[in-house]
Protein backbone atom coordinates (compact mmCIF):
# COMPACT_ATOMS: atom_id res chain seq x y z
CA UNK A 1 0.00 0.00 0.00
CA UNK A 2 1.27 3.44 -0.74
CA UNK A 3 1.39 5.94 2.08
CA UNK A 4 -1.53 6.89 4.11
CA UNK A 5 -0.20 9.00 6.97
CA UNK A 6 -2.78 11.72 6.60
CA UNK A 7 -1.38 13.33 9.74
CA UNK A 8 1.78 14.08 7.80
CA UNK A 9 2.14 17.69 6.72
CA UNK A 10 3.39 16.55 3.32
CA UNK A 11 0.47 14.23 2.54
CA UNK A 12 -0.92 14.67 -0.94
CA UNK A 13 -3.99 12.99 -2.40
CA UNK A 14 -2.04 11.14 -5.11
CA UNK A 15 -0.24 9.26 -2.31
CA UNK A 16 -3.32 7.07 -1.91
CA UNK A 17 -2.47 4.04 -3.99
CA UNK A 18 -2.59 0.56 -2.51
CA UNK A 19 -0.34 -2.44 -3.08
CA UNK A 20 -2.06 -4.99 -5.33
CA UNK A 21 -3.14 -8.31 -3.79
CA UNK A 22 -0.87 -10.42 -6.00
CA UNK A 23 2.21 -9.11 -4.15
CA UNK A 24 0.91 -10.57 -0.90
CA UNK A 25 -0.17 -13.80 -2.57
CA UNK A 26 3.39 -14.31 -3.86
CA UNK A 27 4.99 -13.45 -0.50
CA UNK A 28 2.67 -15.92 1.28
CA UNK A 29 3.34 -14.53 4.75
CA UNK A 30 1.39 -12.74 7.46
CA UNK A 31 2.42 -9.37 8.85
CA UNK A 32 1.99 -8.24 12.40
CA UNK A 33 1.44 -4.64 11.36
CA UNK A 34 0.54 -2.57 8.29
CA UNK A 35 1.98 0.82 9.23
CA UNK A 36 0.36 2.96 6.47
CA UNK A 37 -3.16 1.56 6.14
CA UNK A 38 -6.36 3.29 5.07
CA UNK A 39 -9.18 3.40 7.63
CA UNK A 40 -10.30 -0.16 8.28
CA UNK A 41 -7.29 -1.62 6.49
CA UNK A 42 -7.64 -3.63 3.30
CA UNK A 43 -9.01 -7.17 3.09
CA UNK A 44 -6.15 -8.38 0.90
CA UNK A 45 -3.30 -7.20 3.12
CA UNK A 46 -2.48 -10.06 5.51
CA UNK A 47 -1.76 -7.99 8.61
CA UNK A 48 -2.97 -8.72 12.12
CA UNK A 49 -3.17 -4.99 12.89
CA UNK A 50 -3.20 -1.79 10.85
CA UNK A 51 -2.24 1.76 11.68
CA UNK A 52 -4.59 3.93 9.65
CA UNK A 53 -4.78 7.58 8.73
CA UNK A 54 -6.45 8.49 12.04
CA UNK A 55 -3.25 7.45 13.80
CA UNK A 56 0.32 8.56 13.20
CA UNK A 57 2.34 5.59 11.97
CA UNK A 58 5.55 7.47 12.59
CA UNK A 59 4.68 8.17 16.24
CA UNK A 60 3.24 4.70 16.93
CA UNK A 61 5.52 1.91 18.17
CA UNK A 62 6.04 -0.82 15.59
CA UNK A 63 6.16 -4.44 16.75
CA UNK A 64 6.82 -7.59 14.79
CA UNK A 65 6.92 -8.00 11.03
CA UNK A 66 5.75 -4.82 9.32
CA UNK A 67 4.39 -4.02 5.90
CA UNK A 68 5.19 -0.49 4.74
CA UNK A 69 4.14 1.30 1.57
CA UNK A 70 4.74 4.89 2.70
CA UNK A 71 3.67 8.19 1.17
CA UNK A 72 5.97 8.56 -1.83
CA UNK A 73 5.85 12.32 -1.31
CA UNK A 74 7.64 11.91 2.05
CA UNK A 75 9.57 8.63 2.22
CA UNK A 76 12.51 9.76 4.39
CA UNK A 77 11.03 9.54 7.91
CA UNK A 78 9.27 6.27 7.09
CA UNK A 79 12.46 4.72 5.68
CA UNK A 80 14.47 5.82 8.71
CA UNK A 81 11.97 4.14 11.03
CA UNK A 82 11.75 0.99 8.87
CA UNK A 83 15.54 0.58 8.73
CA UNK A 84 15.76 1.05 12.50
CA UNK A 85 12.94 -1.49 13.08
CA UNK A 86 14.77 -4.15 10.97
CA UNK A 87 11.83 -6.50 10.50
CA UNK A 88 9.56 -6.41 7.49
CA UNK A 89 8.94 -5.35 3.93
CA UNK A 90 8.61 -2.03 2.17
CA UNK A 91 7.52 -1.03 -1.30
CA UNK A 92 9.14 2.22 -2.43
CA UNK A 93 10.13 3.95 -5.67
CA UNK A 94 13.67 3.89 -6.95
CA UNK A 95 15.16 7.31 -6.43
CA UNK A 96 18.40 9.26 -6.17
CA UNK A 97 17.23 10.67 -2.82
CA UNK A 98 19.37 10.29 0.30
CA UNK A 99 16.89 7.82 1.82
CA UNK A 100 17.23 5.59 -1.26
CA UNK A 101 21.03 5.58 -1.04
CA UNK A 102 20.73 4.75 2.67
CA UNK A 103 18.39 1.87 1.82
CA UNK A 104 20.76 0.57 -0.86
CA UNK A 105 23.67 0.64 1.62
CA UNK A 106 21.65 -1.12 4.35
CA UNK A 107 21.30 -4.80 5.18
CA UNK A 108 17.97 -4.88 3.36
CA UNK A 109 17.63 -6.98 0.23
CA UNK A 110 15.49 -5.71 -2.62
CA UNK A 111 13.90 -6.94 -5.76
CA UNK A 112 13.41 -4.84 -8.86
CA UNK A 113 9.89 -4.81 -10.20
CA UNK A 114 9.39 -3.22 -13.59
CA UNK A 115 6.88 -0.40 -13.47
CA UNK A 116 4.78 -2.09 -16.15
CA UNK A 117 4.30 -5.19 -13.99
CA UNK A 118 2.87 -3.48 -10.92
CA UNK A 119 -0.33 -1.53 -11.05
CA UNK A 120 -1.44 -0.05 -7.78
CA UNK A 121 -5.05 -0.11 -6.60
CA UNK A 122 -6.76 3.28 -6.35
CA UNK A 123 -9.35 4.15 -3.67
CA UNK A 124 -12.10 3.45 -6.24
CA UNK A 125 -10.50 -0.02 -6.81
CA UNK A 126 -9.22 0.63 -10.33
CA UNK A 127 -5.62 -0.12 -11.36
CA UNK A 128 -3.02 2.57 -11.92
CA UNK A 129 0.65 2.43 -12.84
CA UNK A 130 2.99 5.14 -11.59
CA UNK A 131 5.65 6.96 -13.59
CA UNK A 132 8.65 5.43 -11.80
CA UNK A 133 9.83 1.89 -11.09
CA UNK A 134 9.40 0.57 -7.58
CA UNK A 135 11.31 -1.92 -5.49
CA UNK A 136 10.10 -4.38 -2.90
CA UNK A 137 12.57 -4.62 -0.02
CA UNK A 138 12.91 -7.06 2.87
CA UNK A 139 14.89 -6.71 6.06
CA UNK A 140 15.41 -9.49 8.58
CA UNK A 141 16.54 -13.02 7.75
CA UNK A 142 13.12 -14.71 7.54
CA UNK A 143 11.75 -11.85 5.45
CA UNK A 144 14.66 -11.98 3.02
CA UNK A 145 14.09 -15.74 2.67
CA UNK A 146 10.39 -15.14 1.96
CA UNK A 147 11.32 -12.56 -0.67
CA UNK A 148 13.76 -14.99 -2.33
CA UNK A 149 11.14 -17.75 -2.30
CA UNK A 150 8.38 -15.50 -3.73
CA UNK A 151 9.71 -15.44 -7.28
CA UNK A 152 8.49 -11.85 -7.65
CA UNK A 153 11.51 -10.60 -9.54
CA UNK A 154 15.27 -10.37 -9.73
CA UNK A 155 16.83 -10.19 -6.29
CA UNK A 156 19.70 -7.82 -5.60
Amino acid sequence: MKGRSRTSKTYVSNDVLFTPPEIFELLAIEFDLDVCAPTGGLDWIPAKKSIDETEDGLATEWKGKVWMNPPYSNVTPWMDKWLKHKNGFCLVPFSAAKWSVKLWDSEATGVLMDQTTIKFITPDLTRQAIFMPVGLWAIGETNITALKDSGIGKLR
